[in-house]
């Protein structure tokens, strides 16, 4: 069956109008912005460090990282994203991409030439003002990660991610946050959290011999949430999140 390119466009515009009351016209006018839906394999790039940025992304359905490496080879995951997500809003202002962005799973996106979204932006201001908005958004979650990886222990910094990724899975309306698949490997939570991978399996294994959650391969069971925040420190509030449950 042909695949409706244009149904990713009306998610979108589904998407900002929570943020702000879109008018109709300017529904019509996300829905009609001219775009591409490509599909991504896993450690495919979307995005390399370097290159001229042109087109700006929304993700349809999966789940993309950005990393930067440095001098020695080594990598820091520097954000997560997951269906219903802006990619790369900094690159309707910006020329050139300062990072890579990776498919951290199979990832289905809807690309879009920056140019076009930011006339866009200037043409109908409630579209300005929910880009805006999801700008901020990011830059809130990226404020919180530089604290995490910065100034939480192992334990406490594991224990928030796993927070975090499934509060904002439930948000997204992937699935309830006691029980998900981690769609990360051991090695690319250490580069998210600036561990090794061998010190991830120690600290998810007294997270386990805690009672917090339970694992089964990559599958995460929360058995305790109020222990589990409480150990990552996680307070959802960064997230900005409308009617997010306790």
């Amino acid at each position: 069956m042909a695949r409706d390119d244009s149904i990713p466009m009306a998610i979108m515009a589904q998407r900002l109008g929570r943020r702000f009351e879109l008018s109709p016209a300017a529904t019509d006018a996300l829905i009609a912005l001219p775009h591409s839906v490509r599909d991504f394999a896993p450690g495919q790039y979307l995005v390399r460090e370097g290159t001229p940025a042109r087109q700006s992304s929304f993700l349809i359905s999966g789940f993309v990282f950005r990393q930067k490496i440095v001098a020695d080879g080594g990598r820091q995951i520097v954000a997560i994203h997951m269906t219903g997500d802006f990619i790369d809003l900094q690159h309707i202002m910006l020329d050139q991409a300062d990072h890579n962005i990776q498919a951290l799973t199979s990832a289905t996106l809807a690309q879009f030439p920056s140019e076009e979204l930011l006339d866009l932006a200037f043409r109908f201001p409630e579209i300005g003002r929910a880009l805006w908005l999801e700008s901020l958004i990011e830059a809130a979650t990226f404020r919180e990660w530089v604290v995490n990886v910065g100034r939480r222990d192992a334990q406490a910094r594991t224990a928030h991610l796993l927070c975090e990724l499934a509060t904002r899975r439930e948000a997204a309306g992937l699935g309830p946050r006691f029980s998900y698949e981690l769609p990360m490997s051991q090695e690319q939570l250490g580069d998210a959290l600036a561990l090794t991978s061998a010190h991830i399996n120690r600290t998810l294994k007294r997270l386990e011999a805690a009672g917090l959650i339970e694992r089964r391969q990559r599958s995460v069971t929360v058995a305790d949430w109020a222990g589990l925040r409480r150990t990552g420190n996680f307070d959802p509030a960064y997230l900005h999140l409308e009617d997010l449950p306790d």
